[in-house]
């Protein structure tokens, strides 16, 4: 078993429960964890074998530019995608963060984190 990470995926998007954010929108940052068998990969040196995180980043980007008012919402879609266009994803860790959230004080950030396994 391994895992592959993609950090830190920056996206412009326009989530949030406020009609401004829906407007304006906000910086996004999304953390991804996926875990999957490298042993054929590592032996191959062949993409096929493994799982793809051109393909990865993809699903993060587009199903971040789709509005949802909750962060869990956005979330969910982007671990359901990744289920159903990999099939040798075995479990998912993912973050989703807000960047400077409206929310009447100086944070940095508000992120939530989901972890999901393939049933």
């Amino acid at each position: 078993m391994g895992t592959i990470k993609l950090k830190n995926i920056r996206t412009y998007s326009y989530h949030g429960c406020l009609i401004e954010e829906g407007k304006i929108g906000s910086d996004y940052s999304v953390d991804l964890e996926v875990k999957t068998n490298l042993k054929q990969s590592s032996i191959s040196d062949d993409l096929n074998d493994t799982v793809d995180y051109v393909l990865l980043n993809t699903i993060v980007v587009e199903e971040m530019a789709i509005r949802s008012n909750l962060l869990e919402h956005v979330a969910q879609r982007i671990i359901i995608r990744i289920f159903e266009e990999s099939k040798a994803v075995s479990a998912i860790k993912l973050g989703v963060s807000k960047i400077n959230p409206p929310i009447g004080g100086d944070v940095e950030a508000v992120t939530i984190e989901m972890e999901e396994s393939r049933k």
